[in-house]
């Protein structure tokens, strides 16, 4: 499960670790969480309350020292989560530009020890688009290994396009708004996703 603090993400701190604990061990599923993670600390007390991985986002752009430290203390439960517009990163929960390129920032972080990653077409998340299969592709070839879609899912037919990308680039894919309105329904998409594989 897919867990996004959106306070965390405006202010810079997490403020929802208490839900994030809660759904970890009421729901027994494995809790993937990111929104306002700048320090080691901050993710410790996530580990502690049962997050599996860790999304790191505006930090991944502005200090690299902090995304070695994450790495070599938290290993597989680092998430890089990168969000662009245009192929350009925005961090502070999309409200700041970089200039940074996106392929570029997940070359950077693959080199970095980085393996999962998170990658949100920003212009077509919750607008129910499809998804851009080409932005997708260049991202793992750029990682060397699959990626999470996260962004413009409306209909079945999105989950089966993310499935016809195929292992090697998508690890997964997160739905969010189109699970909440009806539009997909989970055991379908779960459904099309074994199929996928």
């Amino acid at each position: 499960m897919h867990v996004v603090d959106l306070d965390g993400a405006r202010d810079g701190v997490p403020g929802n670790i208490a839900v994030v604990e809660r759904i970890a061990r009421e729901s027994g599923l494995r809790v993937q969480t990111g929104g306002g993670i700048r320090t080691i600390e901050t993710m410790r007390r996530l580990a502690d309350a049962g997050a599996a991985r860790m999304v790191l986002g505006t930090k991944l752009a502005t200090d690299e020292a902090f995304v070695r430290e994450a790495v070599a203390e938290f290993g597989d439960a680092v998430v890089a989560g990168v969000d662009a517009r245009d192929g350009e990163v925005k961090v502070a929960g999309w409200r700041e530009g970089t200039s940074v390129r996106a392929v570029e920032l997940v070359g950077e972080l693959a080199g970095l020890g980085v393996r999962h990653l998170v990658y949100t077409d920003i212009s077509r998340d919750g607008m129910g688009t499809g998804i851009a299969a080409d932005a997708y592709r260049d991202v793992a070839a750029r990682a060397g290994f699959p990626v999470v879609v996260s962004g413009g899912m409306a209909t079945p037919d999105d989950v089966r396009a993310v499935a016809a990308l195929g292992e090697a680039v998508a690890e997964g894919v997160i739905i969010g708004r189109a699970i909440y309105e009806g539009a997909i329904a989970l055991r379908e998409a779960l459904a099309i996703a074994g199929e996928g594989r």
